[in-house]
């Protein structure tokens, strides 16, 4: 799929096949981040790969938000350096493209983000992550449930949110 068209066409998934994501895609995702720009080359990312069952199982347990986590076939944790100049910034680079790079092969994602401290602390213990490390989010993926049909929910204008030189000029094209 062309990069425009996977932007304009990707949707969050939560709801996926059980169908096992092969290892050359899983390799390619890895890839993807890999490659992402960040902070001073500082590359400060980790990516754990999860495809245990009873591990996912365990991940969707403990996440509130990512309940759907047991049902992927494959999730990704994205765990940052202690001291990445701007963890936030370059996690959500990789993470893009391994978004990008999923959707275009037919697979799809959801953020989780895991906010609350106890889940945090049960999940680092679970994945070995060492505590001064930031878990930023598992990415559960899988092979979509059901075809994705509908647009999606209505984005802002550009003419809102671009402006031609200073905030509050509008952008034009011409």
């Amino acid at each position: 799929m062309e990069i425009y068209q996977c932007i304009r066409s990707r949707r969050t998934v939560r709801n996926y096949k059980p169908d096992p994501i092969p290892e050359p895609l899983i390799q390619r995702i890895l890839q993807a981040a890999r490659r992402a720009p960040s902070s001073s080359h500082s590359q400060p990312w980790h990516l754990i790969v999860i495809k245990d069952p009873g591990m996912l199982k365990a991940l969707g347990e403990i996440t509130t938000q990512g309940t759907f986590i047991g049902s992927a076939p494959l999730a990704i944790a994205v765990v940052m350096e202690a001291d990445a100049p701007r963890p936030q910034l370059d996690a959500g680079r990789a993470i893009q493209q391994m978004e990008l790079t999923a959707w275009g092969e037919g697979v799809g994602t959801c953020f989780v983000g895991i906010r609350i401290e106890e889940q945090q602390v049960k999940v680092k213990k679970l994945l070995g992550i060492p505590s001064e490390m930031e878990l930023i989010t598992i990415l559960p993926f899988g092979y979509r449930d059901e075809t994705v049909t509908r647009e999606g929910r209505p984005r802002r204008t550009l003419s809102s949110l671009a402006h031609g030189e200073r905030f509050g000029q509008a952008y034009s094209a011409n």
